[in-house]
């Protein structure tokens, strides 16, 4: 079979046509989403597809039918009438730091439409009143309404929710920038905004009080992304090859991707998703990694979940409505949007009958390489110390139940985390070591992909952790102030190990006792 070639970074719907890369047919849901509504807002995670679906509109609303040839919208567009569009892609604001800079460069954003439908002169001096000049005389000089496409709208934004005051200023040129949409409704046919996060329309969008939102909408569920049943069918050739790679069967294959790189839902009815960029690039290299993280786990998310003061070991399975986690993100009251947005926990069950949604981090990818950003922030060391020195070292020793070699390695490990500033010193405050420590375990077990719990409710109360292995289950009672023979009394007095005593695993109980003076594990006890 001739090799297939993978649109790794291009997202160019013309391109990815013109030069026979692989496409996942998505025509028809883009053909629905141009009649859902005169000005649409959409949110996906980064590095999912909204740039290409940007482009996928442009070359349609240009009436590019020769890119479209073979594919599903051919059955559904009849007119292919050709509309002038003005397509602006944001990403180009990240790394401006002043109004100045910011304003700047919409100007030079705007400019290649400037050359095409003119420009008025004096009277247009803000990025908002050259948008609306280019509008009016795109629509003047053609006799047809105008198209406008915007991608990563909030890109302007993101790295400045911790500072109040300048994302005031930034708010407002984007405001002032966006007013003109509404301003010029009459003129515009068709409006599409998309970005990672939601910010809400009255700090935004101003007037545009007609945008509707279809980033939760099940219709448009899978419109970013690759689902199972895309995946199984148009990708087959592309699983056998990396199968033949790796040396197992297809089925095998598919097993090992699902886990990998599959599990996200964004609607209550939804497909499962897989990563669109990791997987390409996965076929593309022949490699099962983490290629979402390669840039690193933003900024601004870390700020946001320590401003917060994100418990991390709940990030998983959790229970919200949909307003706690869909909600405008100045409104904020902790990380949950925040985190969904961003794609770093994602929607896993529905109740319809309380309208009640469970969150939990997607996949295996989503979860190493989110532990790996948090770890120097948690427990002030460099990740790749703890997984390449320590982790592998522990998780090898429980794999073959030996215990003692275990925690050994996380003695010493424990015993060389350096102090860090304001976090220890409040754990301090409050008495509350054993809290740091399960924040360690939860970290460390996470970055090998290893189920682990904090807290687990029980009839008996609370265990405060639970790490299961393919063939073992552990249940560790922690104990600052007191021993570890009271620890293990506690987990055998409340029966803390009894909801596992059926699951076909060994159950292992363990009480720790963690020296307050020395920062690392006392004495410990297996029962």
């Amino acid at each position: 079979m001739q090799e297939r070639k993978y649109p790794i970074g291009i997202q160019t719907f013309e391109r990815i046509r013109k030069e026979n890369y692989l496409y996942i047919d998505k025509t028809d849901l883009v053909w629905e989403l141009t009649r859902e509504s005169p000005y649409v807002f959409l949110s996906r995670p980064r590095r999912f597809g909204k740039s290409l679906l940007t482009t996928t509109l442009d070359s349609y609303f240009q009436g590019r039918k020769d890119l479209f040839e073979g594919l599903k919208i051919m059955a559904l567009e009849k007119e292919w009438e050709s509309y002038p569009v003005i397509h602006l892609d944001l990403s180009v604001t990240k790394a401006e730091t002043t109004v100045v800079g910011l304003r700047n460069v919409l100007l030079r954003l705007l400019e290649p439409f400037k050359a095409i439908y003119g420009e008025s002169g004096e009277y247009e001096t803000s990025p908002g009143g050259q948008f609306s000049g280019i509008i009016h005389r795109a629509f003047m000089k053609t006799g047809k309404q105008v198209v406008v496409v915007v991608d990563e709208y909030d890109a302007p934004l993101l790295d400045k929710l911790h500072d109040k005051e300048l994302l005031d200023q930034f708010r407002n040129v984007m405001q002032e920038f966006y007013v003109q949409l509404k301003a010029n409704e009459a003129k515009i046919k068709f409006c599409f905004i998309t970005g990672i996060t939601k910010f809400s329309q009255l700090s935004i969008f101003s007037t545009i009080n007609n945008l509707t939102n279809v980033s939760m909408h099940k219709k448009y569920a899978a419109i970013c992304g690759i689902t199972e049943e895309e995946f199984a069918t148009d990708m087959a050739p592309d699983i056998a090859m990396l199968a033949q790679e790796y040396e197992c069967t297809p089925e095998e294959m598919h097993a090992k991707l699902k886990l990998q790189y599959d599990g996200y839902r964004f609607a209550d009815v939804s497909p499962d998703i897989y990563n669109p960029f990791s997987l390409l690039k996965c076929f593309g290299l022949k490699k099962i990694a983490s290629y979402w993280f390669e840039s690193g786990t933003p900024t601004f998310l870390i700020r946001q979940m320590q401003h917060f003061r994100t418990d991390i070991t709940t990030m998983e399975w959790i229970e919200a409505s949909a307003s706690a986690f869909d909600r405008p993100t100045e409104a904020m009251e902790n990380a949950l949007p925040l985190l969904y947005q961003s794609g770093y926990i994602t929607i896993k069950d529905y109740d319809k009958e309380t309208d009640s949604y469970i969150l939990s981090i997607p996949n295996k990818e989503v979860r190493v390489g989110l532990i790996d950003g948090l770890i120097p922030s948690y427990i002030g060391l460099d990740s790749s110390r703890v997984q390449d020195g320590f982790a592998l070292k522990f998780w090898r020793a429980l794999k073959r139940n030996d215990f003692d070699a275990a925690m050994q390695e996380m003695k010493a490990f424990l015993a060389g985390i350096p102090y860090v500033e304001g976090f220890q010193k409040k754990l301090a405050e409050v008495k509350n070591y054993e809290g740091f420590y399960e924040y360690t375990f939860w970290l460390i077990f996470n970055m090998l992909n290893v189920y682990a719990r904090t807290q687990v409710k029980c009839t008996g109360g609370r265990i405060d952790f639970v790490v299961q292995m393919p063939e073992t289950t552990w249940v560790f009672e922690l104990k600052v102030n007191g021993t570890a023979q009271e620890a293990l009394d506690q987990i055998n007095g409340k029966g803390y190990a009894l909801p596992y005593q059926t699951e076909g695993r060994e159950v292992v109980k363990v009480g720790v006792q963690f020296d307050r003076d020395t920062m690392t594990i006392g004495e410990y006890l297996v029962g």
